[in-house]
C-alpha cells in the first residue's frame, strides 16, 4: 500500500497543534508563573496522553511507509540528543532527558533490526520484504496487535516500580530504582528502559517501557485496518492540518524555543 493516506497526515496535524497549545500552557504555569490550577487536573492529563499515545501509535503505523527506518531512526534519536543539550543549556531547571524522540528514534531503530532479521531467516528479497511490508497477514497483525497492548497495559506503571494488569498487580523490586545518586543520572541505562531512578527529573520523559510496546501496536494496527484503506475515512485530507502533518517533526523542534520567546514577552 504506497499510496499516502491523507487521514495520517491529517490526524497528526491536529495532535502537533494540540501538542503547541498544551506545550505553550506549560510554559505559561511553570516559566510564567500563571495560576493554572486547571493543567494539573485529570482533563489536563487526560489531553497529555491523548498527544502522547497518538503521536505513538502512528509512528507505528507508518514504519510500513518507511524506506530506511534505521536511517530514519538514527536521525530521529540524534534530534533527542541535540533537544537535550540545548534544554541543559538554556533551560537547566527543566532538562529534557529520554524524550520522546528518543523514544521514537530507538523504536524505529529496534523495529527497524528486527524486520531485518526477519527478512533474512525468511530469505526475503527485498522485493519481497517491499511486498511483505505493505501487505502483512491480518492475523499475525491481530496477534502482535493484542500482544502487545497487553504489554503495555502490563507495564504502564513500571516507571514506578509496578507490573499491573486487570486485578493483578506485581511490585517490582525497589534496588531496580535506588541508583540515581545526588543528581538522579546515575544508572541512566534503566531510567531509559522504564525503572527510573529515584531523583530522576525530566519535563519530558518517554522510557522504552511501556511505550515502545504502544509503537510496535501501531505497527500492527496498520495490518488490521490494511483493508479498509480504501474507504473515506482513510482519505480525509484537510490541506492545512495535512501540511503540519508532514513537518511534524520540524514543527516539534521549532515550537519550543518559539514558545519560550513569547512566553518571556509577555507581561
Amino acid at each position: 500500500m504506497k499510496k499516502r493516506l491523507a487521514t495520517i497526515d491529517t490526524l497528526r496535524g491536529f495532535t502537533i497543534i494540540s501538542m503547541v497549545l498544551y506545550h505553550f500552557c506549560w510554559d505559561l504555569k511553570y516559566i510564567k508563573g500563571f495560576d493554572m490550577e486547571w493543567y494539573v487536573s485529570a482533563g489536563a492529563h487526560f489531553w497529555q496522553q491523548s498527544i502522547c499515545w497518538t503521536f505513538i501509535l502512528l509512528a507505528g503505523f507508518c514504519m510500513h511507509f518507511a524506506r530506511s527506518p534505521l536511517r530514519n531512526g538514527a536521525i530521529v534519536f540524534l534530534f533527542g540528543v541535540i533537544v537535550t543539550c540545548i534544554t541543559e543549556i538554556f533551560l537547566p531547571e527543566a532538562p529534557v532527558h529520554f524524550g520522546v524522540l528518543t523514544l521514537l528514534g530507538s523504536s524505529m531503530m529496534l523495529m527497524g533490526v528486527y524486520l531485518k532479521i526477519y527478512d533474512k531467516i525468511n530469505g526475503l528479497t527485498p522485493a519481497l520484504s517491499r511486498e511483505h511490508k505493505y501487505k502483512p497477514d491480518k492475523n499475525v497483525s491481530a496477534f502482535g496487535f493484542m500482544i502487545s497492548a497487553l504489554l503495555f497495559a502490563l507495564t504502564k506503571g513500571i516507571n514506578y516500580g509496578v507490573l499491573k494488569l486487570a486485578f493483578i498487580k506485581f511490585d517490582l523490586p525497589a534496588s531496580l530504582y535506588q541508583g540515581g545518586g545526588a543528581d538522579g543520572m546515575g544508572r541512566s541505562y534503566l531510567t531509559y528502559l522504564g525503572f527510573m531512578q529515584d531523583g530522576f527529573y525530566s519535563s519530558d520523559y518517554f522510557s522504552l517501557m511501556p511505550w515502545f510496546f504502544l509503537f510496535v501496536a501501531g505497527y500492527f494496527l496498520y495490518g488490521i485496518l490494511r483493508p479498509y484503506f480504501k474507504a473515506g475515512i482513510f482519505h480525509i485530507n484537510i490541506k492545512p492540518l495535512s501540511w503540519l502533518g508532514r513537518h511534524s517533526l520540524l514543527i516539534y523542534l521549532l515550537h519550543q524555543p518559539v514558545l519560550y520567546a513569547i512566553t518571556l514577552i509577555l507581561p
